[in-house]
């Protein structure tokens, strides 16, 4: 927004109203730091334009109901007359046309459309091609954002250019009947519009909304259209319980099609000032971001803080030796302490608290591919929540190697190298003593030969791990280098039958796949090996049909298991789509499983977890997810999943899920079992006669939204939110409250709120980021659009 003051003190009230608004395009991200950004373009936009050589030389097109005049000199229509040239059409009940001045009088309901902005009054004159002239008392609609209102005159000054005086502004959808008001009206002395630009600017102008009006404003400009432009965002308002009153107010730089930059200084009473910088760019072979975060004194924490996050993609070309492909990129993520995701709510950190910094290199040629990286990661420990931190890889050099069907054979291969590190403070223990850094060579062959048939397939595999370690300090053994391999077998089978069916009325396509598969992995003695990237898998569909019990290549299960499934689909015969999925699947074990990590016991089931789970989705409406891990020993469930979702229409939807885990460290039948809902919903239709219900042509509703999650173990409350929404079709005002539990010592709460006004301003904090991380199916009121042609409003 551009400010012009005229010399005179601006009152406070006044210069709160100018600040809360928009001057940016309406795509521009109101919370920088969670939503989708402006988006940017390799080459500037194409726009339709008239060379200057061939202006002038289009013809002019008259018609009506009589003509009169001289041939080349004049020319007068009366009764539905009409002027056509290029994208300029004028209609009235008389025109007059001098070809010499290329100069048109209309008089008489004129109708004027200019490339699809369309100006309606009793009198016209104007200079046709170029559009040069002014229209009395005229009522306006513009194309690029549906804005409207009505002038005393307007002036054009050329076809991009146009002043507006004694003028009324507003997106608000009119309404044929007498006494209308729109919700929200700007009023201004001047209002000058640039089609270049894409901006307004308005001066001696008034704000109204629902009845109440600001104060005279010297001058405000505003966006036209969805472009980018450089100026103030809107600003970001809020409080929190733990930084007091936040005030983010972001400037946007549009450097140029494909570079941007963007300030975010902000201001919290508890703390300070925090200074945020964004810089992104896109090339046709590299792209990227850097934002760095400064604040120089924290007077809560009394110290500086600072954050640094930076991504960078690139093709590299010419590629060297041959290659396919040669590319490389880093991901930096950095801040200055332990307690910068708590302490800033807009901060990309807030949502993990292991920042990963890595730089890579990738190759590939033929069947061979490869990396080259470095990986570190900056764990940020809270002593109420502390976290084991992952080992550093520092490097980590791959090679794979993939050919199918060779002479029927599937052959894969790869080489690792990594060098594992780690802080010795948060080092584990192995067999007594601290595990050392080190570094590991791993080596895995894979060779398969697949028979598939339309009915069924079978697919044996050998496969063959080895791995080597050179350690920097001795194990509890006394070697400081240790190796071991590994061969594996497997068969996967499975068959196909279908059938057509009938059920509930519809016809479908059904399916019956039962599925077998074996694994023979002999056992070799690994607990001197040292664990840097291995975890147990969880029991899922998926690892229950691997070869490995771990992921990682710091251990592999010996393994003489079974197991067997089937699984049930049924399929719409006409557009094969899949409505409904059921399965069920165990592992039988014929000997103990003594592969274990430190501080694991051998398995001993013969018979393990039933895992039963399905997807149901009927029609776009409901959809429902279940999964259950029944323990056939202890006659319990072990783990239990429900998802039901319902959306019939777009900002209806509803969700309800049960969640429960067993404790493994007991018996008992304890465990984590917690129940969340979320959902957004026309409140009218919940409470009938409460909120009003909506009549034909009124725009208005109320929504509800909101995340509820309750943990039924620790009767409580985790992290929620709960809110509303108004969708008054010209604007649309939110105000939400968040609950955030989860790593606090004291829940944090924040309360946003906001008011849009569509195509022209918001004033609050954006809450739309929050809703769209925390409810399912959520969508945005008032979604924007691309901007509609100039043959939308064709005559």
């Amino acid at each position: 927004m551009k400010l012009r003051w005229r010399g005179f003190p601006l009152p406070p009230m006044v210069l709160l109203s100018l600040l809360m608004l928009r001057s940016h395009s309406a795509s521009a991200q109101d919370d920088a730091w969670t939503e989708a950004p402006i988006t940017l373009r390799r080459t500037p936009e194409l726009i339709e334009t008239i060379p200057p050589a061939e202006r002038g030389t289009r013809p002019s097109i008259v018609d009506g109901d009589r003509l009169s005049g001289r041939p080349d000199l004049e020319v007068t229509v009366e009764g539905n007359a009409s002027l056509r040239r290029g994208d300029t059409r004028i209609t009235a009940d008389r025109l007059e046309y001098r070809p010499p001045a290329d100069t048109a009088t209309a008089t008489g309901n004129v109708h004027l459309n200019q490339a699809g902005n369309v100006y309606e009054g009793p009198e016209l004159r104007l200079k046709v091609e170029s559009f040069e002239g002014f229209f009395d008392h005229v009522r306006y609609t513009l194309l690029a954002n549906g804005g409207h209102g009505e002038a005393e005159r307007i002036d054009f000054v050329d076809p991009k250019v146009s002043v507006a005086r004694h003028v009324t502004y507003t997106t608000c959808l009119r309404e044929n009947r007498p006494g209308w008001m729109p919700d929200w009206m700007l009023s201004a002395v001047t209002m000058t519009t640039d089609s270049d630009t894409n901006l307004a600017t308005a001066t001696d102008a008034q704000i109204t909304f629902l009845g109440v009006t600001t104060p005279s404003i010297p001058s405000v400009t505003f966006p036209l259209s969805n472009a980018r432009q450089s100026g103030l965002l809107p600003p970001v308002i809020g409080f929190d319980t733990t930084n007091g009153f936040e005030y983010l107010q972001p400037y946007y730089w549009n450097i140029a099609p494909n570079r941007d930059l963007t300030l975010y200084p902000e201001l919290m009473t508890s703390r300070g000032i925090n200074v945020g910088t964004e810089f992104r760019y896109l090339e046709k072979n590299y792209s990227g971001q850097i934002r760095i975060d400064e604040m120089p004194s924290d007077s809560l924490r009394d110290r500086n803080r600072w954050g640094l996050w930076a991504k960078h993609d690139q093709k590299l070309d010419p590629k060297p030796f041959g290659l396919d492909s040669l590319s490389t990129s880093f991901n930096i993520n950095r801040v200055s302490d332990d307690d910068y995701w708590r302490d800033f709510s807009h901060s990309p950190t807030l949502t993990s608290r292991t920042l990963t910094n890595e730089v890579d290199l990738n190759w590939s040629k033929g069947d061979w591919s490869g990396q080259a990286r470095t990986l570190s990661y900056q764990t940020l420990q809270y002593a109420a929540s502390p976290i084991t931190p992952s080992y550093n890889r520092v490097p980590q050099i791959t090679a794979n190697y993939n050919k199918y069907d060779l002479h029927g054979f599937d052959v894969s291969g790869t080489l690792d190298y990594s060098r594992f590190e780690i802080d010795s403070a948060y080092s584990p223990t192995l067999n007594g003593i601290k595990q050392p850094n080190g570094e590991r060579m791993v080596g895995n062959l894979q060779i398969s030969r697949p028979w598939v048939t339309p009915g069924g397939y079978v697919i044996p595999k050998l496969l063959l791990h080895t791995a080597s370690y050179q350690l920097d300090s001795p194990l509890a053994s006394g070697a400081t280098s240790i190796s071991s391999v590994v061969p594996t077998v497997s068969l996967d089978s499975g068959l196909v039958f279908e059938r057509d069916t009938s059920l509930f009325g519809s016809a479908w396509r059904q399916t019956l796949e039962p599925r077998a598969f074996y694994v023979r992995t002999p056992y070799r003695d690994q607990s001197q090996l040292p664990v840097y990237d291995t975890a147990a898998n969880d029991i899922s569909f998926a690892t229950l049909y691997t070869e490995n019990a771990f992921s990682g290549n710091d251990r592999i299960s010996d393994t003489n298991t079974l197991t067997t499934g089937v699984t049930t689909r049924l399929i719409d015969p006409v557009t094969g789509a899949e409505s409904a999925r059921f399965g069920i699947a165990q592992r039988f074990r014929f000997s103990d499983q003594n592969v274990t990590l430190p501080g694991g016991t051998a398995v001993t089931d013969r018979s393990g977890d039933f895992i039963l789970g399905g997807q149901v989705h009927w029609n776009p409406k409901w959809s429902i997810d279940g999964l259950a891990q029944y323990n056939m020993d202890t006659g319990k469930s072990t783990r239990d999943a429900l998802t039901l979702r319902y959306t019939p229409a777009p900002y209806h939807t509803l969700t309800a899920a049960f969640r429960y885990q067993a404790d493994s460290s007991t018996t008992a039948n304890d465990g984590t079992k917690t129940v969340d809902f979320n959902w957004q919903w026309p409140l009218s239709e919940l409470t009938r006669g409460l909120f009003g219900e909506r009549k034909p042509g009124d725009p208005g509703r109320w929504y509800a939204v909101g995340r509820l999650s309750y943990s039924l173990h620790d009767r409580a409350m985790s992290d929620s939110l709960i809110g509303a929404e108004y969708n008054a079709c010209c604007w649309v005002g939110r105000v939400v409250l968040e609950r955030l539990v989860s790593g606090r010592t004291s829940p944090d709460t924040r309360l946003m709120f906001q008011i849009q006004f569509n195509g022209f301003g918001n004033i609050g904090s954006n809450p739309t980021s929050t809703l769209l991380q925390n409810i399912q199916g959520y969508k945005p009121l008032n979604t924007q659009t691309e901007e509609p042609s100039r043959f939308t409003n064709y005559d």
